[in-house]
């Protein structure tokens, strides 16, 4: 199957004042406020006296645009200008100051009265929405912005900086208002614009149009570019062909399933005539013979029967397959921490096992977008520890290996995606359960920033430092699930604004490709078994010559926000969720060493002082691990470690269960504690006899890197492991 890396990376039209390049996967098209209380009659453009030949006219020229951008693949962001229904966010200038002016005998509604179309400018009202010709796809951005730029009061800055844009085409209306506005503010915030003449317009074209226009482009291009419409449909049409192989007539014989389970190579196959229920059938044919080599993956596994018969009912719900939900037909499994309505959530421990008539948020949200369901996965028990030994379920091993543990405690999620059993698996992380499993089956773990995905729906292990974990094949697919899953869930007590301060973007220039990297000091490193510190040497020469500058740091806050994880008064947050009277009812059928961490947890009668000032500790340590990743000369884009110092046996973890699990996390435990982002990112392999020093073990074992950074900065860090990811010396080599 084609893909984009078969097309040019960069795309180049004529325009004003000089030819504008753009990198097609990091540019989007943003179509400005096309919406009927602007373009249809009684609407509020034309009640305010604006002639709607003009923009009217625009719409057709908008829908050429829209259709070749989609065609080519490129991400689309519309956006409505409105307000909520009480209009809190609308300012008083903006409410009456037209409809104030003296002599004013164009009208006299305002935003909010009712007009023929639903009260005006009104978000939730029919005029509000975007006209039927330029509907917004299935997993296209929808902004609702309450002024006339796109950038004032929105999340649409973070929108882009997920999905790694750098390049915007502007369309819209109007040219002289929210068009103009929003290319300036783009332009402030470090975002190469162009305008297309033919796909904006205005209400007083004659005196307005051109002026702005030239405003735009003036003065060597001052706030961006503005190109015609026909030599940009001319350099994507070739592409269309690429990103959708065939037209909606199904073929005369549908695809085979290549078992390629990464998220674009599925959207393809499904634009491309294959069937959810093939896929299913041959999932299920590995899902089955995978069994037979580790029977310890899953904890519930829906039958082959019900995950057809749920594949069929989506099939039946999208006829478009040019207009699919991002998820569509993309199987995935869940770890038996999160829970499904109808089905146990069992934490690996039995006496806690319950029933939910609710599921997770997360669940309900991949699903909303068509994901299928296919299991819940084993995990250590109440999700406490970093091997997968702690389970009355079986230990699951390593994809690469059987004697070699599969880290924990997401240890089924990881399983299930090394073995490509599903394309990702919804986990958890509190002090590196998302990341370690992962990285011991060579797949990717990232952990968002905490409280931006909702953690409600999900049995806690230390609330205030759990986070949802996403495991993938792909950073581009981890960040594709980050998109559908953030979200501010204002009933979850932990979540965050969905508004925070953004950094700019560099998207030309010498900065486009540097980055600055910290690691640990050499005393830190040294925990590291000779594999691990040689291809993490070897990892820090691949980001070096990506353009990344090694740049020393302070590692003491992260050190010591380790040690304060399991050291202080944290871990009693273990016993927060739980009966008082639990581990004294439970102690005969929880897992032995469930029972002597717990135990020694108790022993250590923790005062309330002891609490008070650890937490002043982490605040600490937060507070200068900030000024580690600081908005400044000093400071780093991201720090890089090793996931794991090592990579031990399913043997000597269970000869030793507390000291190897402790020693797993050197490298993790502080990341929820300084409120941090993190992606463990295939590095390589190496093989098992370097680790065991036994000349005739065979086989080999997966590295694998962290990349950390500070809160809300997720978007950054991701496009750092994406292209450590996709850069020469692939990791399997």
């Amino acid at each position: 199957m084609s893909t984009f890396k078969d097309t040019p990376l960069v795309l180049s039209i004529d325009a004003k004042p000089y030819t504008f390049s753009f990198p097609l996967k990091r540019t989007a098209l943003l179509v400005i406020d096309m919406q009927r209380d602007f373009l249809l009659a009684k609407g509020f453009g034309e009640i305010q006296g604006g002639d709607l030949r003009a923009v009217q006219a625009s719409i057709a020229p908008t829908k050429k645009l829209l259709n070749a951008c989609r065609a080519a693949g490129m991400a689309i962001v519309h956006t409505r200008e409105g307000h909520v229904p009480d209009l809190s966010d609308c300012p008083s200038s903006k409410l009456v100051r037209q409809a104030a002016a003296p002599e004013n005998t164009q009208h006299n509604l305002v935003i909010g009265d009712k007009g023929e179309l639903g009260r005006l400018l009104t978000r939730g009202e029919y005029g509000h929405d975007i006209v039927d010709e330029l509907k917004p796809f299935p997993g296209e951005v929808v902004i609702d912005k309450p002024g006339k730029g796109s950038f004032w009061n929105t999340t649409i800055l973070h929108k882009l900086k997920a999905r790694a844009i750098t390049h915007i085409i502007v369309s819209g209306v109007t040219t002289e208002c929210c068009f103009a506005t929003s290319i300036r503010e783009a332009n402030d915030r470090g975002f190469e614009c162009c305008g297309i003449e033919e796909a904006t317009s205005g209400y007083n074209d004659v005196n307005f149009k051109k002026a702005t226009l030239d405003q735009i482009h003036w003065s060597q291009g001052l706030f961006g570019f503005i190109a015609n419409l026909q030599p940009l449909l001319a350099v994507l049409d070739p592409l269309s062909a690429i990103a959708n192989p065939s037209s909606n007539t199904p073929p005369s014989t549908p695809p085979v399933f290549d078992g390629d389970l990464t998220f674009s190579s599925l959207q393809g196959a499904y634009r491309s005539g294959l069937s959810p229920m093939a896929m299913v059938e041959s999932l299920y044919d590995k899902i089955e013979a995978y069994q037979k080599v580790d029977p310890a993956v899953w904890i519930h596994l829906e039958s082959r029967d019900s995950a057809l018969e749920a594949a069929k009912r989506l099939a039946a719900s999208y006829h478009d397959r040019n207009a699919l939900p991002p998820l569509f037909g993309v199987p995935f499994s869940v770890k038996d921490s999160i829970d499904i309505a109808g089905l146990p959530t069992t934490t690996a421990c039995p006496p806690l096992a319950h029933v939910p008539s609710a599921s997770a948020v997360v669940y309900d949200k991949v699903i909303s977008v068509g994901a299928l369901f296919i299991g819940k996965t084993n995990l250590d028990q109440l999700a406490t520890g970093l091997t997968g030994c702690r389970s009355p379920y079986g230990i699951p091993h390593s994809v690469y290996h059987r004697d070699y543990i599969s880290g924990g405690s997401s240890s089924g999620n990881a399983v299930s995606i090394g073995a490509n059993l599903v394309s990702f698996s919804l986990a958890t992380d509190t002090a590196g359960s998302g990341r370690v499993p992962p990285g011991f089956n060579g797949v990717v773990g990232y952990k968002p920033t905490r409280g931006t995905v909702s953690f409600r729906g999900v049995t806690p292990a230390c609330l205030s430092l759990d986070c949802i974990a996403l495991t993938t094949k792909t950073v581009a697919d981890a960040r594709s699930l980050w998109q559908i899953l953030e979200d501010h869930d204002p009933l979850d007590p932990y979540s965050k604004p969905a508004i925070a301060f953004e950094r700019h973007i560099n998207s030309i220039g010498p900065r486009a490709k540097t980055f600055k990297f910290g690691i640990p000091p050499p005393e830190v490193l040294s925990v590291c078994s000779l594999p691990a510190r040689r291809q993490f040497n070897e990892s820090i020469a691949r980001l070096q010559k990506l353009g990344g500058i090694l740049t020393p740091i302070d590692w003491s806050p992260f050190q010591k926000a380790g040690q304060l994880l399991y050291d202080g008064t944290f871990v009693s947050e273990r016993f927060a969720s739980l009966p008082d009277d639990f581990l004294a009812k439970n102690r005969s059928v929880l897992h032995p060493v469930i029972v002597e961490i717990m135990d020694a947890v108790v022993a250590r009668q923790s005062t309330a002082v002891q609490a008070y000032r650890d937490l002043q500790a982490k605040q600490l340590y937060t507070r200068q691990a900030e000024q580690v990743f600081a908005y400044s000369s000093k400071g780093v884009d991201v720090i890089v470690v090793p996931t794991a110092p090592t990579h031990w046996t399913i043997e000597e973890v269970l000869a030793e269960p507390i000291k190897t699990n402790s020693h797993l996390g050197e490298f993790t435990h502080f990341g929820n504690v300084l409120d941090l982002c993190a992606v463990a990112v295939p590095a390589g392999t190496y093989p098992v006899s370097e680790l065991s020093g036994k000349e005739g073990d065979e086989g080999r074992l997966p590295f694998s890197v962290t990349f950390l950074s500070g809160s809300r900065l997720d978007a950054e860090m991701l496009e750092t492991a994406r292209r450590f990811e996709e850069s020469d010396g692939a990791w399997n080599t």
